[in-house]
């Protein structure tokens, strides 16, 4: 089975034309407060002419509603990205699907993120390359569609994939050169290690 792969926290046209090059099947650009953060003009403009076959995700982190239809009605992503909590507290337009985040914090409730029908998994703070737990995420995994993020490089996303099992990947840091800025050769050998497993 293929393995999901979404490149987040891109900001410039070459990270784009990068990630949908190494063939990601999702892009994801973050509105929360973050090196990697974009205004939704730049990215309408980043995804203007995209593949329909690339999914948008707009990776949020506790919005206000008013927040949420800027970035709904302008960006139109494919996907909202955030934690359970704001989703349950958000009006999503139709058509928009939820990737509700979940952490690996003390608090975390395995058996509620088991019972949700896709997750995203990761640890307690975002987008610094930190690592949850490969064993809580293969518990979650065993239950339910997840995305495993947190950590992930060229370098260890296939062991992450052996032992975890999860739907997808979800890569930031790990494809970066410094903190923010995307490296293309990261990007492709990130996606050409998970496509590996598939030959």
């Amino acid at each position: 089975m293929s393995t999901f792969v979404k490149i987040c926290g891109l900001s410039t046209a070459a990270d784009v034309d990068a990630a949908i090059a190494a063939g990601a099947d999702a892009i994801g650009f973050v509105f929360a407060e973050s090196p990697r953060r974009v205004s939704v003009e730049q990215a309408v403009a980043l995804t203007r002419g995209l593949p329909a076959s690339i999914v948008r995700v707009a990776v949020m982190r506790h919005p206000t509603q008013r927040e949420w239809d800027e970035v709904a009605t302008e960006f139109r992503p494919d996907w909202l990205q955030t934690d359970v909590a704001d989703i349950d507290g958000l009006v999503a337009p139709h058509g928009v699907h939820c990737m509700p985040v979940y952490r690996d914090t003390p608090e975390l409730d395995i058996d509620a993120a088991g019972r949700k029908p896709r997750i995203l998994f990761e640890a307690a703070n975002s987008g610094a390359g930190q690592r949850p737990d490969w064993d809580t995420a293969a518990k979650l995994a065993a239950r339910t569609k997840l995305m495993l993020a947190g950590g992930l490089d060229a370098d260890n996303v296939v062991d992450a994939i052996a032992r975890v099992c999860p739907w997808g990947v979800d890569v930031s840091s790990g494809v970066e050169s410094r903190r923010g800025v995307k490296d293309p050769n990261k990007i492709a050998a990130f996606v050409n290690a998970v496509r590996t497993l598939e030959t």
